[in-house]
């Protein structure tokens, strides 16, 4: 253990631990089989709060900051999700929040202002985390807000850049590193097959928030489909573009959710009693083409490891986030990793992806594995809409 690294994030601020990493199980966002279908944000997002609490056996009072990623911040996930969220579940109104917004990265982005606060000395205790109720507020909110408030993209911005949706670009990107039809449909059986293992052997259980659901106790997430084959998905037909390659079974299943990061200096760690489980070793955000869009994992990563003087080679486990079967192939092709290392327990294809909860949800996935492992090192990464990428990488610590 304790692998010497370069970083440049260690060298300029104090360590960042993380004490806890907690997710809800992630349920399919269907109005009558959904199983988060009559429950409000604020009530998911107060469940990872409550389940960091009793973990670590904090006291809520001692915690200085929440940072909430959200990418709909509209209607019930409005004036500010994390904030509500604290206030409903019964906490002290002395401690603040923020709920800030980088698309599929927010949550991500969210651990690594929070380790920000950490690492500069301002905070010593931050929960952060991310919530998505993509049910109560669907991805086309914006288009109706954008007719009432006005649109984001105005002509001006549009003479720039001729925008596509992601689906497109998921295409795009099939395109760019000649990716076909079938590698995508294998990569999606492949993701459905281990996350049903790892929820058959329990394996997912360390980072779940237990939550009775109907009745039944969760233990897995809604989303997968233990009997996918590439036979069953051969039948879907492309969503995205006419004769195109990406389908359904090849994409995100769209999913409610909420995620959560507690965060400590190792003074309040050792103060407080609390475990440590690991530390942030490193992290960064890029920007990339915002036609394309869905790249950021690549060069995100690749900036990771040159820094800190280090290979695909020296990672113990990776969470690379399958917003598209794509995405995580064409990072394959340009970062050459061993895949027996990537995605272990199954990704976001399986697993669902509720876009701004999302970033947590593989910290606590990583964090969880690399425990059980006994590894190291492991790598956290994200394509986010609008052509950005997020990375962090994380050390585990005995």
């Amino acid at each position: 253990m304790a692998r010497q690294t370069t970083s440049p994030f260690l060298a300029s601020s104090r360590e960042v631990l993380i004490a806890e990493a907690v997710r809800t199980p992630m349920g399919r966002s269907h109005p009558e089989r959904g199983w988060y279908r009559d429950i409000h944000p604020n009530a998911i997002l107060g469940s990872v709060y409550t389940e960091l609490l009793r973990r670590s056996g904090l006291q809520p009072a001692l915690v200085e900051d929440l940072v909430i990623g959200c990418t709909a911040p509209f209607g019930e996930q409005s004036r500010n999700v994390g904030r509500n969220a604290w206030l409903q579940a019964g906490y002290p109104p002395e401690v603040p929040a923020v709920t800030l917004d980088r698309r599929c990265g927010s949550a991500q982005t969210a651990v690594a202002m929070g380790a920000a606060l950490v690492g500069s000395g301002t905070h010593d205790l931050v929960i952060a985390g991310g919530v998505e109720h993509m049910l109560h507020v669907p991805m086309d909110s914006p288009s109706r807000i954008s007719e009432l408030y006005g649109e984001p993209w105005p002509q001006e911005l549009r003479d720039r850049y001729a925008f596509v949706g992601q689906g497109e670009s998921a295409e795009l990107v099939a395109d760019r590193w000649g990716i076909n039809r079938g590698e995508m449909d294998d990569f999606a059986v492949r993701s459905h097959r281990l996350a049903a293992q790892a929820i058959e052997a329990g394996r997912l259980e360390a980072e779940m928030v237990p939550w009775q659901l109907d009745g039944q106790l969760r233990r897995g997430d809604q989303t997968v489909r233990p009997g996918t084959s590439r036979e069953t998905l051969a039948g879907l037909g492309a969503v995205f573009r006419k004769d195109g390659r990406v389908t359904a079974g090849s994409s995100s299943p769209i999913c409610d959710g909420a995620s959560g990061v507690l965060l400590a200096s190792r003074e309040a760690a050792q103060e407080h009693g609390l475990r440590v489980r690991a530390r942030i070793l490193d992290q960064t955000t890029v920007g990339v083409d915002p036609i394309i869009m869905l790249t950021g994992p690549i060069p995100a990563t690749r900036r990771l490891l040159e820094r800190n003087g280090m290979t695909m080679g020296d990672i113990d486990l990776v969470e690379i986030n399958e917003a598209f079967s794509s995405v995580v192939l064409a990072w394959e092709k340009e970062l050459k990793p061993d895949m027996d290392r990537v995605n272990v327990n199954g990704g976001a294809i399986a697993l669902g992806h509720p876009v701004g909860a999302t970033g947590g949800r593989l910290i606590a996935t990583l964090v969880a594995e690399l425990e059980r492992r006994d590894a190291e090192i492991g790598l956290v990464t994200m394509c986010c809409g609008g052509g950005l990428g997020t990375a962090t990488l994380v050390q585990r610590v005995d």
